[in-house]
């Protein structure tokens, strides 16, 4: 196996105490807690504060981008808990059409509905005793929420169809990439749901705001991709490297992960090189160079007008860039609505470079 060292005292960040590591795929992973793969001091916030509230049984929200590792935090609260030998049941209420959630969730008794033909437990008596982890929360109806809040204060629920109260005794743990703050605001998640919800919030950094992490998780996805798809990929170059570290990651671990995957299984061996890694990646050390133009007025004067269209055509160019060519992310970095973005990208024909 080739051993490439890597200095990682380039992605310290803020964290002083990420030494100079050798770059090794075969190597046990020093730098993780259940599963969870991070060296940054946010990372082990987190972490630290996992062992703080595992055994608390106090109900948790956990925030942060699709891709973040939510699940896996979940996972890690309940392994580290009392009812760790008891069910841990998820269920993503974002992925499940709202006239079947409540049956998921509950259960339902036989002929509830049209093809209920008999009974069906729901995720709260089947994970009875454990955690359930009530994924993208911020997707449920304001009837679920009310049914909700109900199994939060009193711990007892009925089926649906179903007269008797079935007393549960379990763990909730939510998550969510919405803003439920915002929501309560505009009165599309329940004001008094949201309170019982955040008695210890936990917030999960992007990727982008930890990168010091991203070689340790390359190192982790090879290791493991190694193995599942039996190839024998030895290392990255440190210019590969410095690409995948530059790259803002808007998908986050989830991303990460998967791209590792396309370069691992169209590597098969050997290295990997900045040829390897697409277009959108190679690029990214080109375009730093379009930087925003110096304005200088000089003796003769200067156009404003010229002059502030060229510096917003320079940054919207540069935000693309970052971006991806996502829009909607740009449009994000910018501070500005998705559509003046694109009234903008019109305007100063930069629709090519946004494609």
């Amino acid at each position: 196996m080739t051993n490439l060292a890597i200095d990682f005292s380039k992605w310290q960040e803020t964290d002083p105490r990420i030494e100079k590591i050798p770059f090794a795929f075969n190597t046990a992973q020093p730098d993780s807690f259940m599963n969870i793969v991070g060296q940054s001091e946010r990372m082990q916030r987190i972490f630290r504060m996992v062992e703080k509230v595992a055994d608390s049984d106090s109900t948790i929200i956990i925030q942060g981008e699709t891709g973040t590792g939510k699940g896996l935090v979940a996972k890690a609260i309940h392994e580290h808990s009392y009812r760790k030998d008891k069910p841990f049941v998820q269920i993503n209420c974002g992925a499940i059409p709202e006239n079947l959630l409540e049956s998921e969730l509950f259960g339902h008794v036989k002929g509830a509905f049209t093809g209920a033909i008999t009974a069906k437990p729901g995720k709260f008596e089947i994970a009875n005793g454990g955690t359930i982890f009530l994924d993208e929360i911020g997707d449920m109806s304001h009837d679920l929420q009310v049914k909700l809040l109900k199994v939060l204060e009193e711990s007892e629920f009925e089926r649906v169809g179903g007269c008797q109260t079935i007393k549960t005794d379990i763990r909730i743990i939510a998550a969510t990439h919405r803003d439920l703050e915002s929501a309560v605001e505009n009165g599309t998640f329940r004001e008094d749901l949201y309170y019982r919800l955040f008695v210890i919030p936990l917030t999960l950094p992007s990727l982008r705001d930890r990168k010091s992490d991203i070689p340790l998780l390359i190192a982790h996805f090879l290791d493991q991709l190694n193995q599942k798809k039996r190839t024998q990929v030895t290392g990255i170059s440190e210019k590969a490297m410095e690409l995948l570290v530059a790259h803002t990651w808007p998908g986050n671990v989830r991303e990460l992960r998967n791209m590792i995957e396309r370069l691992v299984v169209l590597t098969q061996e050997g290295e990997i090189y900045p040829r390897d890694l697409p277009q959108k990646l190679r690029m990214a050390s080109d375009t730093e160079s379009s930087a925003i133009p110096e304005m200088e007025v000089s003796g003769d004067g200067i156009c404003l007008s010229t002059a502030v269209s060229d510096f917003e055509k320079a940054l919207i160019s540069q935000s693309m860039k970052k971006a991806n060519g996502v829009k909607k992310n740009a449009a994000k970095l910018l501070n500005i609505k998705r559509t003046t973005l694109i009234e903008k990208i019109k305007r100063h024909n930069l629709e090519e470079s946004a494609a």
